[in-house]
C-alpha cells in the first residue's frame, strides 16, 4: 500500500461527511473511523500475519499529547515554524541505534537536511526540512509512536 495513498484517504475523510472506510489489499488491512467529537479521522491498520511482531501500535500516544493544556504548551515553545509528521509510524531521531542524532537542539540545519526517520509499514521514511533554520526543540523522543499531522520539530527560519 503506497503511504502517500493512505495520506490522500486520510485528507479525503476528513474533508467528507464519510465516517468510516475500510480497504483491503491482500493481507493488508486499513480502516479509517472518523470520531464523533472530532473533524480528525482515527487511522487503525492490520499488518500481514508475519509482519505484527512489531509494538508500534499508532494510535497509543496521540490522544493524550493533544489534549494536554495547549495554552501553557504555546507559552513554553520558543519560536519557529512547527514541522510536523506526514504520516502515522515510529520516530526514529538517527540512522541506527549505533548512530548519533540526525539533530540536536541548537544545530543549524539546511534545505533538504534529514531531520529524522519514520518507520511506517517496515519501510523507512527520511523526513528532509523545508527549509534552514535552527532546531529549537524536538517535541517525540526516539521509538515514540507518532500519528499523521503530529509536530515533531520546532526550527526557527533563518
Amino acid at each position: 500500500m503506497d503511504l502517500k495513498l493512505v495520506k490522500n484517504l486520510l485528507d479525503l475523510i476528513s474533508e467528507s461527511d464519510v465516517n468510516e472506510v475500510s480497504i483491503e489489499e491482500g493481507e493488508f488491512k486499513l480502516k479509517v473511523k472518523k470520531q464523533s467529537d472530532s473533524p480528525a479521522p482515527q487511522l487503525q491498520y492490520q499488518m500481514p500475519a508475519q509482519q505484527q511482531a512489531a509494538p508500534a501500535q499508532p494510535q497509543a500516544a496521540a490522544p493524550a499529547s493533544s489534549q494536554s493544556g495547549s495554552e501553557s504548551k504555546s507559552e513554553e515553545q520558543p519560536d519557529g515554524e512547527v514541522v510536523k509528521s506526514p504520516i502515522v509510524g515510529t520516530f526514529y531521531e538517527a540512522p541506527s541505534p549505533d548512530s548519533d542524532a540526525f539533530v540536536k537542539v541548537g544545530d543549524s540545519i539546511g534545505k533538504g537536511d534529514t531531520l529524522c526517520i519514520i518507520e511506517a509499514m517496515k519501510i523507512m521514511n527520511e523526513i528532509d526540512a523545508e527549509f534552514s533554520g535552527t532546531i529549537q526543540k524536538i517535541l517525540v523522543s526516539d521509538g515514540q509512536p507518532v500519528e499523521f499531522d503530529q509536530p515533531l520539530f520546532i526550527i526557527k527560519k533563518s
